[in-house]
């Protein structure tokens, strides 16, 4: 079809300016076909959701909508918590993806992919109106249960994440079944598609899959909310500037004057979106990387071990379910040792901040302004043209995302060839992510961290295989700015 017409469009006789535009225009469209051919592969995902129990869940589900055209939403189920025992309201979900079916048109002016309402209408579920365990068992299945067993027998050789925003007796009946009514082999093959990723324990289901099934890939910050890395998205830090978590932000970028899906956000209760980071991690921006949770990312960083029962936040608040103490190793909190970098208002463009954090909230909150950022921009996507948005850089390397050197040996770190799709002029930043790999200790640059191109790094001296990870932040100039990623993992031999 695309042949055909360029073929009767260069048979017309035209001038040569008429000619050099409608090139221009195909080269451009060339372009564009290209950059949507290579797919990315979208996380599949199912949402349970205690929606009403208060206000974050519904903020959540406005974000979630933002990026429907890059995670695969394969179910949104409502569901019960320790903070809403009896009651599911699908209806809630019904009406956000109602708004989000108003500005949906203007969302694939900016980006393809966003499905249409109906067919998300078509995957909202309820789990059953009961608490925890009570609603687990011999005749116990639900609307949405049986949805998880359907979708994890799909053909498909994707993992499925299950994003738990309360409580988890959805999922735990859906694992029950299997287990009762499938082989070993089965319950096995099912159980290495799934990926858990809880907002802490909302219900006493979440230990009770942890004992029972102890394969489980399962993220979680066991323990009072307190001392969650989730809370780190709503969280007030001192020293931070706090500004895109902010109510007047939130009024200005997100609730008002963006269309429906704007005005469907509701204002803070307790604290804003406590439940993003369960899907942050699955947005494909060069940083996340979703079967790594201990390489960092948008919903926080997490290492697998068996935490100890006397580390655990077992006062904190948890709306009243027992701390037990853990059966196995789980995805669970670690620290990252973040230095901020700010603008500078003379001479070199950036500089480092005079505070230090240290803790397990900073693997989250680190990229909490990038995030932030990016969702308004999206907001902005459903109500203005093309032309008046902004869009996120494409960052790229000049050598492989992955190189090996000697111990002693030289490399470089290159971003030729990142651009952006409004033109906007960008600023680079790299930096080792020294809590990532093998090797700890900093690398010295030796050069100014916002240079596109760091010509020389020397390796430093080992005496056995080592990696470390450097990340390269690419920030546009336009309103709000936008951020994307690339991650260079150097692999150091002894020489």
């Amino acid at each position: 079809m695309m042949t055909f017409t360029l073929i009767k469009i260069f048979k017309r006789p035209m001038k040569t300016d008429r000619l050099k535009i409608i090139f221009t225009l195909l080269c451009s469209l060339c372009f564009c076909l290209s950059l949507n051919s290579q797919a990315i592969q979208k996380n599949r995902t199912i949402i349970l959701t205690d929606v009403e129990n208060e206000p974050d869940d519904s903020e959540s589900l406005v974000r979630l909508m933002l990026y429907s055209n890059m995670i695969d939403i394969k179910g949104i189920v409502a569901t019960t918590s320790v903070h809403m025992k009896k009651e599911v309201h699908p209806e809630t979900i019904r009406r956000a993806i109602q708004a989000y079916g108003k500005v949906q048109a203007n969302l694939l002016k900016h980006e393809a992919g966003f499905p249409d309402a109906n067919s998300l209408l078509q995957l909202v579920k309820q789990g059953r109106p009961e608490y925890g365990m009570s609603a687990v068992g011999i005749g116990k299945d639900s609307e949405g249960s049986d949805w998880i067993i359907k979708v994890l027998d799909e053909n498909d050789s994707r993992p499925l994440w299950v994003c738990v925003w309360g409580g988890a007796n959805t999922l735990a009946q859906a694992l029950f079944k299997i287990r009762q009514t499938r082989s070993d082999a089965d319950v096995t093959k099912l159980i290495n598609k799934l990926r858990v990723y809880t907002i802490s324990d909302q219900d006493d289901s979440g230990i009770w899959m942890r004992k029972n099934f102890p394969s489980l890939f399962y993220i979680v910050s066991p323990g009072g909310y307190a001392n969650s890395t989730w809370s780190a998205i709503n969280t007030m830090v001192p020293g931070l500037n706090n500004e895109t978590i902010s109510n007047k932000w939130l009024a200005q970028n997100i609730q008002q004057g963006h269309g429906p899906l704007g005005a469907f956000y509701p204002d803070v209760a307790y604290g804003m979106e406590g439940d993003t980071p369960t899907f942050l991690s699955l947005i494909p921006n060069g940083l996340n990387n979703y079967e790594h949770p201990d390489w960092g990312g948008w919903g926080g960083r997490y290492e697998l071990y068996q935490p100890d029962y006397s580390t655990l936040d077992i006062k904190g608040f948890t709306g009243g379910v027992p701390v037990e103490p853990e059966p196995r190793a789980i995805w669970t909190n670690v620290a990252d040792r973040f230095i901020p970098y700010v603008y500078n208002e003379y001479g070199k463009a950036i500089r480092r901040d005079s505070v230090i954090f240290n803790n397990n909230k900073a693997t989250l909150y680190r990229w909490r302004d990038d995030f932030q950022n990016d969702f308004a921009s999206r907001m902005d996507w459903c109500t203005k043209p093309y032309s008046e948005a902004n869009h996120p850089p494409v960052p790229a390397l000049g050598h492989p995302d992955e190189i090996t050197v000697k111990s002693g040996e030289g490399f470089t770190l290159d971003a030729s060839g990142t651009s952006d799709p409004d033109g906007d002029n960008l600023s680079y930043f790299w930096f080792q992510y020294t809590e990532v790999g093998s090797y700890k200790k900093p690398v010295p640059f030796g050069q100014a961290e916002d240079l596109y191109r760091i010509p020389f790094i020397k390796a430093p001296v080992v005496n056995k295989p080592e990696t470390t990870h450097f990340i390269l932040r690419v920030t546009d100039k336009g309103n709000p700015p936008l951020t994307r990623y690339k991650r260079v993992i150097v692999n150091i031999i002894p020489n």
